[in-house]
């Protein structure tokens, strides 16, 4: 059985263009060495179908039934990524490789560069399509929805185990480069089929690779070569555009650099991007306006539920220096009547999510004002979910959510679930714990809806997308009304 499915294994590795077909007999040994076996039969078998995930599951609980590993989905990822490690190829292949496509177009090697991260399971495309996705039009446009299913949920046995286990600064986190072939432990993942490509932005040296969870499609991943905190600054805008002129069918933005709108990693200096269009990109712009001293920089406020400033112009380096411009401006801006506040006790508040892109021959950076002051009404923040939303979303906003996709907790596939089993029964919401916080936001809807089995999880679904339509209008300083875009003009007309 063990031969067999090693075989299947590396044919896998030759199907998915991983490993050139002289590699077998190579790959083959290296599959035998981490299980410790001496021994390999060339058994005939079925090669023309091979399901990765099957084939891995079938190896893992080999390794279990051996006492090479615990039976336990930390150990196992821990094991099957070393497992793909003797298919992958190595770094310097790699970006050779990238560097041929890249000459041919720079799509033709993020399309090489994507496919391999796939192939190699580094993105486990079989956890990610268990992710639930769906759109809902608003107002704003149409917003995705997605609950994240991709990021196992660690057992007991194995979140004991990290806890205990001598804490390590080697990689000093998730995002350093350090993480290109690391064999990973308890509490930190594998990555020994990870593989990066070295760019310079602004003049330093970066890194490109792939999200492992692909919230969207190309979600890439592009950090700074040195463990170096987050900070939104001239340079970042500068090193977006780098970036973009690099890669121009993908864009890239950066999280906000503080605590509550910043990401969910501040300490090391990073953007996201991809080849994806999301609802923030097809906002119109529902006012124009001209900054003096910028007039060939097209301006304007765009229609979005957060406060979004949109410049376009066919030299990046005018944007740059407009944008380090207003981002000056709104650090220090404070207009007390529109609870904006630049800092209070000494403490920062504002800040910017970028996002910069290529539309046509222009360059465009859409500037998301951000504020991330709290109040005893809000302890989590008065520009946050608030808190009669917090049953579908508590946690940042960042940049994806900014853009208009919602990135919802896996608590919500089995809540909407037995939400859906609830009302259709006319159960009592209250009287259930994990239910009873969804009780209030039902009743808000049920009563607009005939609800059969047949439309329920249409009708849950739909009323989810409001909620985080809701969430992003929390996190917008200025409100998309009368007053809230008389306020925005405001802090325009101090540009």
């Amino acid at each position: 059985m063990l031969s067999e499915n090693i075989k299947k294994l590396v044919c896998y590795g030759v199907r998915s263009g991983l490993m050139p077909e002289c590699e077998k007999t190579y790959a083959t040994n290296l599959l035998l060495e981490c299980f410790k076996e001496d021994e390999y039969e060339d058994v005939p078998c079925d090669t023309e179908h091979i399901d990765l995930e099957e084939v891995l599951k079938d190896l893992l609980d080999e390794a279990v039934q051996r006492g090479i590993i615990e039976d336990s989905i930390v150990y196992r990822d821990l094991f099957d990524t070393k497992l793909m490690n003797c298919l992958t190829p190595r770094p310097a292949e790699v970006q050779r490789v990238f560097k041929e496509k890249y000459a041919i177009s720079p799509q033709e090697a993020t399309d090489y560069f994507y496919e391999l991260s796939r192939a190699s399971d580094y993105i486990r495309t079989y956890r990610v399509k268990k992710d639930l996705k769906w759109t809902v039009d608003t107002d704003y446009g149409t917003l995705d929805i997605t609950v994240n299913l991709s990021k196992p949920e660690k057992d007991p046995k194995a979140i004991a185990a990290a806890k205990n286990a001598p804490q390590s600064a080697y990689p000093k986190c998730l995002l350093c480069m350090e993480n290109e072939g690391y064999a990973g432990r308890v509490n930190h993942p594998a990555r020994e089929n990870h593989r990066i490509i070295p760019i310079t932005v602004n003049d330093s040296a970066w890194g490109f690779q792939y999200s492992p969870y692909v919230y969207y499609n190309e979600h890439c991943i592009v950090f700074n070569g040195q463990h170096t905190p987050m900070k939104i600054e001239k340079a970042t805008f500068i090193k977006l555009f780098d970036f973009v002129k690099l890669f121009p069918h993908y864009f890239l933005g950066s999280n906000a650099d503080l605590p509550i709108v910043g990401g969910s990693i501040l300490s090391h200096d990073h953007f996201q991007g991809g080849h994806y269009t999301f609802a923030m990109e097809r906002a119109p712009i529902i006012e124009n306006f001209t900054i003096k001293g910028y007039e060939d920089v097209t301006c304007g406020i765009v229609k979005w539920p957060l406060s979004v400033i949109r410049l376009q112009c066919k030299d990046e380096r005018r944007i740059i220096d407009l944008a380090d411009h207003i981002l000056h401006a709104w650090r220090g801006y404070t207009d007390e009547e529109a609870f904006v506040f630049a800092e209070t006790d000494g403490e920062p508040h504002n800040t910017i999510t970028p996002i910069a892109r290529m539309r046509g021959e222009l360059f465009e950076l859409d500037l998301a004002l951000r504020n991330n002051i709290t109040t005893e009404e809000h302890p989590l923040g008065v520009y946050h979910p608030h808190e009669k939303l917090h049953h579908i979303k508590k946690e940042n906003i960042g940049l994806i959510e900014v853009m208009g996709l919602a990135v919802l907790p896996s608590r919500l596939k089995t809540e909407l679930e037995d939400l859906a089993e609830a009302i259709l029964s006319g159960a009592d919401l209250r009287v259930d714990e994990n239910l009873a916080k969804h009780a209030d936001w039902v009743d808000g809807f049920k009563g607009n809806y005939t609800i059969t089995k047949d439309n329920v999880e249409e009708i849950l679904r739909t009323e989810v997308g409001k909620v985080f339509c809701e969430v992003l209008e929390d996190a917008g300083v200025y409100k998309c009304t009368e007053k809230g875009l008389s306020d925005f003009r405001k802090f325009i007309a101090t540009l």
